[in-house]
């Protein structure tokens, strides 16, 4: 009961929706493929930042005056994106307030003339939509994506986790979205890892490059041994799936922890004929703000290139 008292805004989740459907053709998908959703799972509790996380979600920790979870949805919009689905707990209740209005103070702003202080996200928040699907139990990242099947419907759709932030001028998720496109395929974004750090990662095997730093997929291994890892290319926070994904979420059986693990299901996807692809993301650095060094090296990362306050960071 709590947790639908936390969520007053549940209801919003139904609206519209489509009606469930079978995911076995993809011959029946919009060639056009136009992405307008993605999934945000911001389920976790956030414990690498205990006690902070008592009462605030980590997802609202700041880089200078923006909460992290304002790079995510930039990055979608920046892509033409504007259609929001996250998945979250009863304690997360941060999130929606900052994603809608507030009516007492805006008019407190427009009063004493500071109304350009949250115009940036009031234009946020008037474009976009956005749904929440509570997570009652931490089942695996697999399975926060599953839940979002009815919001996303039958169509092609982005994974953003909320962890992983990027700077960079041209959108991550745009450039897997125009992929997505290109090659009718699942697309996931990678990085280059020191090669004495790839068991902290999921690493991809290449089957073949389709182009420079595009590569079709073979499999992904999950946190593999230094000696067996195929490649020293890791994932990094951001895919697009085609709603085969679905079936594939619903098809495999718990792993690792008893959890619905993504990577099964990216290589289920495969194992069934979906084209997999991945793209390894040169132009831009993803800062992990799960864990408070990352979030420390995001901020002042962004704190130097800042026009306001680079200049006193560096001094």
């Amino acid at each position: 009961m709590k947790l639908f008292q936390s969520f007053t805004f549940y209801s919003l989740v139904f609206f519209g929706l489509m009606c469930n459907v079978s995911f076995t053709a993809r011959r029946n998908v919009d060639p056009s493929l136009h992405i307008t959703k993605v999934v945000i799972p911001a389920a976790g509790l956030g414990t690498r930042f205990l006690p902070f996380t008592k009462a605030v979600p980590k997802e609202m920790l700041p880089i200078t005056n923006q909460p992290a979870f304002q790079f995510i949805i930039n990055e979608a919009l920046n892509a033409s994106i504007n259609q929001f689905i996250t998945i979250a707990n009863e304690n997360k209740q941060a999130i929606v307030d900052y994603l809608s209005h507030m009516p007492s103070l805006e008019r407190m702003l427009r009063k004493h003339g500071k109304y350009h202080l949250i115009a940036e996200v009031n234009k946020i928040i008037d474009g976009s939509s956005f749904a929440y699907i509570p997570q009652p139990e931490l089942l695996g990242l697999g399975h926060a994506v599953l839940m979002a099947q009815d919001a996303v419907g039958y169509e092609y759709f982005g994974v953003m986790l909320p962890d992983e932030i990027f700077f960079g001028e041209t959108s991550v998720i745009g450039q897997l979205t125009a992929l997505a496109q290109k090659y009718q395929a699942n697309v996931v974004a990678v990085r280059e890892v020191p090669m004495e750090k790839v068991s902290r990662y999921a690493v991809i095997t290449i089957q073949t490059e389709l182009e420079e730093n595009v590569f079709m997929i073979e499999n992904i291994i999950e946190k593999p041994a230094i000696e067996k890892a195929p490649s020293n290319l890791a994932t990094c926070g951001r895919y697009v799936f085609s709603p085969v994904m679905f079936t594939a979420l619903s098809s495999i059986e718990p792993g690792h922890g008893g959890k619905i693990q993504l990577t099964d299901a990216i290589n289920h996807l495969i194992k069934i004929g979906e084209p997999v692809i991945a793209v390894n993301i040169i132009d831009d650095q993803p800062y992990d703000i799960g864990n408070p060094l990352g979030w420390l090296e995001a901020n002042i990362t962004y704190a130097m290139n800042h026009p306001q306050y680079s200049e006193p960071i560096k001094k």
